[in-house]
């Protein structure tokens, strides 16, 4: 072994020395760089030199840069991040959506009600007083302006997550474009089997957990290498590159297959969401999404579009859309039946599209039930002139109603043929214009005062009943059918004195209102999200609220324990790849000392050199 050989040795040491003072500058100014994680130089000796009588050194040798990087805690990291992107999103939403029910303070819609209500006892009081039946009517106003305005803040904010579906849609494309080229640029930088793409592996790294965080994407890749050189928990992966999204992949190593979004087809402008293969078929990937922020977004605005109508099928702020729509429903069609039973001269339904030999019992939305009601004629003095039971079974259509309307019986039983119900009434059912329509067959009985009603056989909400008056809005007091619609009646919001508290036209009598006032205490038949609750108003109502309240509730408690999760794992995974300025500099002092060593080594050979050199002269 020649000493210019111990001289390499000694330049052997000094490379290695500087590598590891480069590699250390650079994890020192990238200290505070997102996503950054350490590398170390990993050096081995070199190999030695056969000698007799045995192998001598030969120095150092760097074999490799290196990420101190773990990837089974860095998918652990990744899951976390999903879920706590998810969890923030369903807890930040639904905080929201807990603010438009602020009943619990003593406002809203239930204290509305209770002041609707309370102005009919008022009205029952004080029946013919014109003051109180405006002061009814601006009760009335403000209890569905209240709820008008409770509906339309929801449907807002289930537009607004809509419109973040495309946004971040748009995002999850363009972040799998970019980790699509930059796997690329890795496979080209790594080609030769010794380089390692440190920084893009970063860069990549930090698209991933972006990606994680939108939709919860899972990153594959069928092999993972230890290094225990550069640290006890290092893993790498290598080789196939794969990101999947609900079994869907959207990048396959230099490739990726972009998510398709578009509402043109969409009535209410929601966004379908479309996987495009490879083969061009479009395939359904809502329900592929199932975490991150575009998850918590599925779940929230609803992942299930109906073909027909545009609006979501499923999704928790539809839920409790449908939920409200079907509390305004039975208030309206509840209080319709009821005022159904104020005597008038004239009753036209809502706008139908029934047909009119179907049975009624075949349109469930409509929600007529079995049982029977009564019309009853009165004349000027308010005294009972005729009725008439109509029965409605599983069979009857509005064909059979007016029919039995029609037919020729005596109802008074006095062998008169002149006074009965047939003599008076006339129904009529419209197929063309889908309206259903009561009223005198003769305009004489109108101009002598002559009016009539209808009443169910028992009193009461909408499925204690027939509910034939309020399910086709025959005598209405109010108009609309669900929250968005709900308002007074336009006839007597225009003109409030024809609100009518009274059945049979009498000074003092107020019957209609002491029936309104019996209605909030009746169980009704709720029909929302494909189930029927049996409960009040009140009851009903504050289930909504408490399942809105509930929800939250366990949202929030989801988000602390997701929080804590990640923060504990993201300790975890900066404990390994985080830039530690104490360790840095320590290691600094270190190689500096190293890189003096192995100078103090050229310096001792070039004086032996020259010794020898010296000899020779």
């Amino acid at each position: 072994m020649s000493l210019f050989n111990a001289l390499n040795i000694g330049y052997s040491g000094l490379n290695a020395s500087q590598a590891n003072v480069k590699t250390i500058s650079h994890n020192i100014a990238n200290a505070e760089t997102e996503g950054y994680t350490r590398q170390r130089v990993v050096t081995a000796a070199a190999t030695p030199l056969d000698h007799s009588p045995g192998s001598y050194g030969n120095g150092v040798s760097i074999t490799e840069v290196s990420r101190v990087f773990d990837a089974y805690t860095y998918d652990r990291y990744l899951s976390a991040s999903e879920d706590k992107a998810y969890s923030k999103m369903m807890r930040s939403t639904m905080e929201e959506l807990s603010t438009y029910f602020p009943d619990i303070e003593g406002v809203g819609v239930k204290t509305d009600l209770t002041n609707y209500f309370i102005m009919w006892q008022t009205l029952a009081d004080n029946p013919d007083s014109s003051a109180i039946q405006v002061a009814l009517a601006e009760e009335t106003k403000t209890l569905t302006q209240n709820i008008n305005y409770t509906r339309d803040r929801i449907d807002q904010l289930q537009n607004t997550m809509n419109d973040q579906v495309k946004t971040y849609i748009d995002e999850v494309n363009n972040i799998a474009a970019d980790i699509a080229k930059l796997n690329g640029a890795i496979d080209m930088a790594e080609s030769d089997g010794i380089v390692n793409a440190n920084d893009l592996r970063d860069q990549r790294n930090m698209l991933e957990k972006s990606l994680s965080k939108l939709i919860g994407a899972n990153v594959y890749e069928n092999k993972i290498e230890a290094n225990m050189a550069i640290h006890s928990q290092a893993t790498e992966r290598s080789s196939t590159y794969t990101i999947q999204v609900g079994g869907f992949n959207i990048v396959d190593g230099a490739t990726y297959h972009p998510i398709s979004s578009s509402n043109a087809t969409n009535a209410l402008g929601y966004y379908d969401l479309y996987y495009e293969r490879q083969d061009g078929v479009k395939m359904p990937f809502e329900s592929a999404i199932q975490g991150g922020k575009l998850g918590a977004l599925m779940a929230l605005r609803g992942s299930d579009l109906s073909v027909a109508s545009g609006e979501p099928l499923n999704g928790v702020l539809q839920e409790t859309i449908n939920n409200l729509d079907a509390f305004a429903k039975g208030l309206i069609q509840g209080v319709n039946n009821v005022y159904a039973r104020a005597s008038t001269t004239g009753m036209e339904s809502n706008q139908l599209n029934l047909d009119g030999a179907t049975a009624l019992r075949n349109y469930p939305e409509l929600g007529v039930n079995e049982g029977s009601f009564d019309l009853i004629v009165y004349d000027a003095q308010g005294s009972e002139v005729s009725r008439r039971e109509i029965v409605i079974d599983g069979t009857t259509s509005m064909d059979d109603i007016t029919a039995q309307v029609a037919a020729n019986n005596d109802d008074n039983g006095d062998n008169s043929a002149t006074n009965d119900i047939d003599d008076f009434l006339l129904f009529t059912y419209d197929n063309l214009s889908g309206r259903a329509r009561f009223g005198f067959n003769d305009a004489r009985f109108e101009k002598e005062g002559y009016s009539f009603s209808l009443q169910d056989r028992t009193s009461g909400g909408i499925n204690s009943g027939t509910n034939f008056a309020g399910a086709t809005g025959l005598s209405r007091f109010f108009d609309g059918e669900n929250a968005k619609t709900i308002t007074l009646n336009a006839a007597l919001k225009a003109d409030p004195s024809r609100i009518t508290p009274y059945q049979e036209n009498v000074t003092g009598n107020n019957s209609v209102a002491l029936s309104m006032i019996q209605l909030q205490f009746e169980s009704m038949t709720f029909a929302s999200n494909d189930r029927n609750v049996n409960d009040t108003l009140y009851g009903y109502y504050d289930t909504l609220v408490t399942d809105v309240g509930s929800f939250t509730n366990s949202m929030i408690h989801l988000d602390d324990t997701y929080t804590a999760q990640f923060n504990a794992i993201e300790l975890e995974y900066q404990s390994i790849s985080k830039v530690s300025l104490d360790e840095e500099l320590t290691n600094l002092i270190k190689y500096q000392t190293a890189y003096g060593a192995a100078s103090k080594v050229i310096t001792t050979v070039d004086q032996m050199l020259n010794t020898l050199l010296g000899i020779k002269q």
